[in-house]
């Protein structure tokens, strides 16, 4: 039986623990695995522009044994060329899998369900798992737990939060939202993530207000405020958002010791400043670095048996 990873949601906290710790025997010992997916592989369906999602998911494949096939906006324009199904159905009889990287989420859906191969959700409007497995990792390397520890995301309740709730409630984590009224993430994610952190005994909190989300925070996460398929709102928002930035005088309010993240990129000077993301305390590119150790334990998982 094929799987996908689609949502956080789908997964289950085995699951989660079980792609942590194939990630922590590629990142320290990578020979030891060698390269398992020698004859696979993999389109990367983007209908975005991408630094990091593009080059983690192409260098991991080539790292693991297999190909990557990059296949732009402009390259087989999904839904519009041909419908989206004919193209899932053509791309599974020559390929292993497809990661796709789309605005909207009903896109990957559909690449899903007429896909006979594994389909992974490089970003979409509603989430972006791979990014908040590997926040979550980070989280793990540095801490060293996800009990008891808060993560505080301070912003626009966008696509990461709403993976990094469904990943805080599965795994156990504390975590805090703080965004302005109206820009609160997705409802019904919300209450589901609620629902998964009874099980866990993690505390999820909203709030309208930065410095009392951040109190006690072990890590403070930011994001742009707008994101890509929202550049008309981007004046209005930084206007909304102005006192939601991540400075010096916020992380204050944080214990002492508190670590950095951002999912890159960042618009300096808005939703985070230099002296914040430049700190000793900033483990933005340790971030971004471990998109591609969970990312290849995320091919691994999804393609063989190790």
């Amino acid at each position: 039986m094929k799987r996908d990873l689609i949502s956080i949601k789908d997964l289950s906290q085995d699951e989660i623990k079980h792609i942590f710790d194939l990630t922590d025997r590629l990142k320290t010992d990578p020979k030891a695995i060698g390269m398992p997916l020698v004859g696979k592989s993999m389109a990367m369906i983007f209908q975005k522009p991408s630094n990091r999602t593009r080059v983690s998911f192409e260098v991991g494949m080539t790292q693991l044994g297999g190909h990557a096939i990059y296949l732009g906006p402009d390259t087989i324009k999904l839904g519009e060329r041909e419908t989206t199904s004919d193209i899932a159905k053509t791309l599974a009889r020559y390929l292993d899998i497809i990661v796709a990287r789309v605005f909207a989420h009903q896109d990957v859906i559909d690449l899903a369900n007429h896909s006979t191969i594994p389909v992974v959700n490089g970003l979409s409007d509603l989430s972006h798992p791979c990014q908040a497995l590997a926040d979550a990792y980070t989280i793990r390397e540095k801490a060293g737990k996800f009990g008891g520890v808060k993560l505080t995301f301070v912003g626009d309740g966008n696509n990461v939060v709403n993976s990094l709730l469904y990943t805080a409630g599965k795994i156990g984590l504390d975590f805090s939202i703080a965004t302005p009224k109206g820009y609160e993430p997705d409802k019904e994610i919300f209450n589901q993530a609620l629902g998964f952190a009874k099980k866990t005994g993690a505390k999820i909190t909203l709030y309208n207000n930065p410095e009392e989300a951040v109190k006690g925070a072990d890590f403070i996460y930011t994001d742009v405020w707008a994101s890509m398929g929202q550049e008309k709102e981007a004046l209005k928002r930084k206007k909304v958002f102005k006192n939601f930035s991540v400075d010096t005088k916020l992380v204050s309010f944080a214990k002492k010791d508190c670590k950095i993240m951002h999912c890159l990129p960042a618009h300096r000077g808005e939703e985070i400043t230099d002296e914040v993301i430049d700190s000793k305390n900033s483990i933005v590119f340790d971030e971004a670095e471990n998109r591609l150790h969970v990312q290849k334990a995320i091919l691994i998982w999804l393609l063989v048996e190790i």
